[in-house]
């Protein structure tokens, strides 16, 4: 397994010359002491925590897995020390409100960590990082009673949290969903049924566990409109905060999984456990919507933090490889042959890893920023920002983890034979890096979220909030070695612009045409995203060359050109496929008749 180590330079880059995070907090009401001095400090500390405990954990955790005996799951060996050691550094509550017992820190910063950990090793970042949704949950539509019983124990850390979404029958449509909510005298409600896949549902890293479920009260109307957000607690807690009696969910079992096998995936009985309705009845699934929304970006990480740690493999690997000579003649003449980092073929990969981590970073890292700025800007900017997020966050999620997952196998296909095998942990890289296409939304899900809901269902005046972004950034101040990147940038947004046009004039007359466009529609439009980020942090890097303050610093600026002009000459251009497949309508997939895939 390769040992991790921060990007501290890309990751500040990103925070404090592209971004502009300081200038950005003076303006968002209590976040004025996140300063580019104390957000670097933060960051710095929170590597070492990931660098020296986390990572090496990563593959002795995977080799171990979790342990499940009678309804008591027990993570690998080091798992519980290391969230001892996270709790008491304080790092739950970075971003949490200070009124529940939280730093209130930007949630950007929260990011930053979630990427530090994850990276270092995602299965154990995991069991922290769902209590950020519950945190967020519980805070936005808890009552009073509610938020003094759970919030400042999550934000501790002293407990965890869960979302329990999903059952054996009903996978995305949460409309099929059968777990009962029963009302009691006490106005508490007896929750029963069977949850699946849920991830950190048992475990011995936290005293107590708070669940978030959805489920159905008795009069609830049929479909997603009879859903309804309860909150059920391990164990159930007292008026004066202490916990109580163990509470009647049991883990049934855990599953055995491709990847993540250091993270307790289970399935979880609801034997008519005790449970506290949160928000309105039958409006669970708008609440539990801020939970996925959370989730969703959390997921997007997962794609960078595995695209990241396998390049780091990669260009460790490539560097000390030796195989054959340069095409151009010896590079290692005192040696029997070149490191493989010469040939192009392996630059083809490693600079695709590079373009497709550090644009995703910039991605994720905006729509933190964008998330702040919901929380804490005024009237106008938070319902600008939020557009924003609504539009970004099905391309973060299902863009970067398909990408992410592409930079995975690169990092086995630079290894060669011995990417495949299990001592290097490139493949381990790859196992953990495929359920991320899966969970939180499929790539299907998010692109139907994508191209049906905020789109089309928007009118288009969503993608025009962004595409107002792309037009700011090319009609500012523009270096001239960047002006063929913001050219080029401004055609594909025009054609991004036809194509919805197009597809939306089809969709209407046959709606099985976005259902077919879809994920290609997400891919494409993924594609466009990066480029603008890339053409953002090459005007950046351009502008900060002349001024640079030593040879490391030209050479990092320099490097972002680089790769810019890479992902525009190299990446870019695949969006030549996914348009003319749009293009070719939904009569190719939906013509031939079920009984004919068999024959």
């Amino acid at each position: 397994m390769p040992d991790y180590k921060a990007p501290l330079r890309d990751m500040q880059f990103v925070i404090n010359e592209v971004l502009e995070s300081e200038k950005l907090h003076q303006t968002l009401s209590g976040y004025e002491e996140a300063t580019e001095e104390l957000m670097d400090a933060i960051v710095e500390e929170g590597a070492k925590f990931a660098e020296n405990v986390l990572s090496p954990l990563n593959q002795s955790g995977d080799e171990e897995g979790c342990h499940w005996d009678d309804g008591v799951v027990t993570t690998p060996a080091g798992f519980p020390d290391a969230y001892q050691q996270y709790v008491e550094n304080g790092w739950p509550a970075l971003s949490a409100s200070v009124e529940s017992g939280g730093q209130g820190m930007p949630n950007l910063l929260s990011i930053v960590l979630s990427e530090l950990t994850g990276t270092a090793n995602w299965s154990w970042a995991m069991y922290p990082g769902l209590s950020l949704g519950a945190i967020e949950t519980v805070q936005t539509h808890g009552d009073a009673e509610q938020k003094g019983k759970y919030l400042t124990h999550l934000v501790s850390g002293q407990w965890t949290g869960t979302m329990c979404l999903t059952e054996s029958h009903c996978g995305s449509d949460l409309g099929l969903l059968r777990t009962k909510a029963e009302p009691q005298a006490d106005g508490t409600y007896a929750i029963s049924g069977t949850k699946i896949f849920i991830s950190a549902g048992e475990h011995d890293m936290a005293e107590n566990i708070v669940h978030i479920v959805l489920a159905r009260l008795p009069d609830a109307p049929a479909g997603t409109k009879g859903i309804s957000l309860f909150i059920v607690p391990k164990f159930k807690v007292n008026d004066d905060g202490s916990l109580g009696e163990r509470n009647a969910v049991n883990c049934a079992s855990i599953e055995k999984k491709m990847g993540i096998k250091a993270s307790a995936t289970c399935v979880l009985n609801f034997d008519g456990a005790t449970g506290y309705l949160i928000g309105e009845p039958n409006r669970g699934l708008n609440c539990m919507f801020t939970f996925m929304n959370t989730a969703r970006i959390g997921t997007a990480v997962q794609g960078l933090a595995h695209g990241q740690l396998s390049f780091q493999g990669a260009l460790s690997y490539a560097r000390e490889r030796l195989a054959m000579r340069s095409l151009t003649g010896p590079k290692n003449e005192d040696g029997p042959a070149d490191p493989i980092i010469v040939h192009p073929d392996v630059r083809r990969m490693l600079l695709t890893q590079k373009a497709f981590v550090e644009g995703s970073r910039a991605l994720i890292y905006f729509l933190a920023q964008q998330g702040d700025i919901v929380d804490r800007g005024d009237e106008e900017a938070a319902k600008k920002a939020d557009d924003l997020m609504g539009m970004l966050t099905p391309i973060g999620k299902a863009f970067v983890t398909e990408t992410g997952f592409e930079v995975a196998n690169h990092g086995v296909q630079i290894y060669g034979g011995h990417g495949f095998i299990r001592e290097w942990g490139m493949e381990q890289i790859v196992r953990d890096a495929r359920i991320a296409m899966l969970y939180e939304g499929t790539t299907g899900i998010q692109a139907l979220d994508l191209l049906g809901r905020k789109v089309l269902g928007s009118g288009g005046q969503l993608l025009l909030e962004f595409t107002g972004l792309i037009d700011e950034l090319c009609g500012g101040d523009v270096p001239p070695e960047c002006v063929s990147l913001t050219e080029t940038l401004q055609q594909y947004k025009g054609e991004w612009l036809d194509l919805s046009a197009k597809i939306g004039e089809a969709a209407m007359q046959n709606p099985d045409e976005a259902g077919g466009a879809a994920v290609d529609y997400l891919m494409y439009s993924g594609y466009i995203t990066l480029a603008y980020f890339w053409a953002r942090m090459a005007i950046v890097a351009q502008l900060k060359i002349s001024g640079a303050g030593s040879d490391d610093d030209t050479q990092f600026y320099e490097a972002k050109l680089m790769t810019a002009r890479f992902y525009y000459d190299r990446l870019l251009p695949r969006t030549a496929g996914h348009r003319e497949t749009m293009l070719s309508g939904a009569s190719n997939l939906m013509d031939m008749p079920e009984a004919m895939f068999d024959l």
